[in-house]
């Protein structure tokens, strides 16, 4: 069997982005590879046309291209030509491809198509409640339209991408992203740093981060040791116009929060590992999101995490067991939940270990591995 993933990022020095979608392909890549499983990874838009070979990936750079006009439509043509070749030289048995932005659509290609529903436009734009574009909108839907069959990373996700897009006849597998959990175990050796608290992911207003200095007024309140870490890429922001969201927060910062809340930037992916093992609790209240990478690698590492209670997380975690679900905008109470984890140390280890229970249970790579082998099994009828 031979598998090709179609992707605008993976976790690679010569790719230009990468986030969370890049990761959970790459976790899946490997663990494909490791049960024999020949695997390829297409990645467009990138500055360059070239190939790669990283622990038996082959990794195609396909190199974003402009046309005098229809740039969105030639462009798809090109990657269908070149996925078709593909296919046929390689032998490609499946292919693999994001919703968002239906770069699929337009598309006819030779091998099946499955989609996974990381997160489309529409999608994410309806958990926001903001207007979308009516050609994102077709885009997605013709691209979507092209699969043989779907594969949600969470329950929540699946039946709403299925009620957006008007889904009835093709099927809807949920299986969760999964993760090396032998990878993200934390060392016994190290000691977190007192009063850390950590995000990791993209400043952006969709992911919460605005509401940091409302919860962190209140977390200083009680808690004047408290200190937060943001990490990772900084983005504009849809709503104001702004080119950094960054700079949208820390200008709503006063004096005191600015001494307390730090932004490093975005930072290697092998250097997540060790930043949240110095973390004391990890937040993320996130307003859309089909899973959250980072939120199961902080669980595997034995980290409580207060996170959004939005749809997919109650998937995520069991609240006050496993870590603390919490609407985002409920600033007082998000902040309490951080404080209680700060005070107790005892609730701390005991939240941790039922965090790395969950995580081994329902996002281990091992076994989410086997659940996509054999889905990509009955899709092709083997």
């Amino acid at each position: 069997m031979h598998i090709a993933f179609l992707t605008p990022e993976y976790p690679h020095e010569k790719v230009r982005h990468s986030a969370g979608i890049g990761t959970s392909i790459k976790n899946l890549a490997v663990a494909l590879e490791q049960k024999g499983v020949t695997v390829s990874i297409i990645v467009y838009g990138q500055s360059e046309d070239n190939v790669i070979k990283e622990q038996g990936i082959t990794i195609h750079l396909v190199k974003k291209r402009k046309y005098k006009w229809a740039t969105w439509y030639f462009y798809r043509k090109y990657l269908e030509r070149y996925l078709n070749a593909l296919t046929i030289s390689e032998k490609i048995t499946l292919i693999e491809a994001p919703d968002w932005t239906g770069i699929t659509a337009f598309m006819n290609l030779k091998a099946p198509l499955i989609i996974r529903f990381h997160g489309s436009d529409a999608y994410f734009c309806h958990l926001e409640n903001r207007k979308q574009k009516r050609k994102n909108f077709y885009f997605e839907k013709w691209g979507i339209g092209k699969a043989k069959a779907y594969i949600a990373p969470t329950a929540f996700a699946g039946k709403l991408t299925q009620e957006i897009f008007n889904i009835k006849d093709r099927e809807i597998a949920t299986i969760h992203n999964g993760i090396d959990t032998v990878k993200f175990r934390s060392s016994e050796t190290i000691i977190a740093e007192k009063g850390l608290l950590l995000y990791i992911g993209t400043l952006i207003r969709k992911k919460g981060v605005l509401e940091f200095p409302g919860i962190m007024k209140y977390v200083m309140e009680r808690n004047p040791e408290a200190h937060l870490i943001l990490i990772g890429n900084d983005s504009s922001d849809i709503k104001t116009g702004s080119a950094s969201t960054w700079k949208l927060l820390a200008d709503s910062l006063d004096d005191k929060l600015s001494e307390r809340i730090q932004y490093l930037g975005q930072i290697p992916y092998e250097e997540v590992r060790s930043y949240i093992e110095k973390a004391q609790v990890c937040l993320f209240p996130t307003f859309a999101e089909t899973l959250g990478m980072v939120t199961i690698e902080s669980m595997a590492m034995g980290k409580p995490v207060v996170n959004s209670n939005i749809g997919w997380a109650n998937e995520l975690i069991v609240d006050s067991e496993s870590g603390f679900l919490v609407h985002p905008t409920d600033h007082k109470l998000y902040a309490n939940r951080i404080v209680q984890l700060l005070e107790s140390e005892e609730m701390r280890t005991a939240m941790g270990k039922k965090a790395i229970d969950r995580a081994q249970e329902r996002f281990n790579i091992t076994i989410t591995v086997e659940q996509n082998i054999a889905f990509y099994k009955k899709i092709i009828g083997t």
